[in-house]
């Protein structure tokens, strides 16, 4: 038989409440259903509950009751501590996922995301895990989203990722079933036509913040940031074979990446 290539690596990132860990356990219940072989990676150590359970958890060797006990800190100097001790533990990580034969690695990012984002650490274990076959999935939660002034908030903080890992990048909109047809088009719109968006960013902001906003976006543009996101739903469970497409596409050129 061919040897096995390697996982590719899923790392969920968006703001805290956009999705992220119900995303991770509704994609990989979608793999399970259409005979995908994945597993699940808890990078959060201060989550207290998640709605699919782990595979692998990064609170068996960090825990963020366990650090503020442990160094006298608080709940925010707490997560930055344990954020810092992910690099520490990613042997055991990396070591723990190889114990698995799939096709796609799962990871949670933590809920807080310049825990993920703003951390040199999180360069780190990204570049341990998987150097050449990794992926962001990047959410754009409508409650901050919807309006144009806060989707070029969350089209700046996609940038920074993009800007700290320098892997591919998938941009989706979380939670899009609470939002109404017409709406969840114009997020869309905004994404593809930067000339649009700038159009609403004028109609919604004041002269000064309208010019500021503007100069953004077009930096944005010439970045090759802005695009047009996809809807996705936990709830209805679409957008998942949006994502499973795009990955092949990426690393497979199309083909399936279920191994033989």
């Amino acid at each position: 038989m061919p040897e096995m290539e390697e996982p590719v690596y899923l790392y969920f990132v968006g703001t805290a409440g956009s999705g992220k860990s119900t995303l991770v356990g509704a994609f990989g219940e979608w793999c399970r259903t259409n005979g995908i072989d994945s597993m699940s990676v808890n990078l959060d150590p201060g989550v207290e509950g998640l709605p699919y359970t782990p595979d692998v958890d990064i609170r068996e060797w960090v825990s963020l009751s366990s650090v503020m006990e442990e160094y006298g800190l608080g709940p925010n100097g707490a997560q930055i501590a344990a954020a810092d001790m992910l690099a520490l533990h990613i042997r055991e990580v990396k070591e723990a996922v190889e114990g698995y034969k799939v096709d796609y690695v799962l990871v949670d990012t933590p809920g807080q995301i310049e825990m993920f984002a703003f951390r040199k650490s999180s360069t780190l274990v990204v570049d341990a895990l998987s150097p050449k076959r990794g992926m962001l999935i990047y959410l754009f939660d409508p409650a901050i989203s919807a309006r144009p002034e806060g989707f070029i908030s969350s089209l700046l903080l996609y940038a920074t990722v993009q800007s700290r890992f320098l892997i591919p990048s998938y941009a989706v909109i979380s939670k899009s079933d609470l939002l109404e047809a017409e709406a969840l088009e114009e997020m869309r719109r905004w994404g593809e036509d930067p000339l649009y968006l700038d159009r609403a960013l004028s109609s919604s902001l004041g002269s000064m913040e309208g010019v500021v906003t503007a100069e953004l976006l077009k930096a944005l543009e010439s970045l090759g940031i802005c695009g047009r996101p996809s809807p996705v739903s936990s709830e209805e469970m679409y957008g998942m074979e949006d994502i499973y497409n795009t990955v092949q596409q990426m690393f497979k050129g199309g083909e399936d990446l279920k191994s033989d």
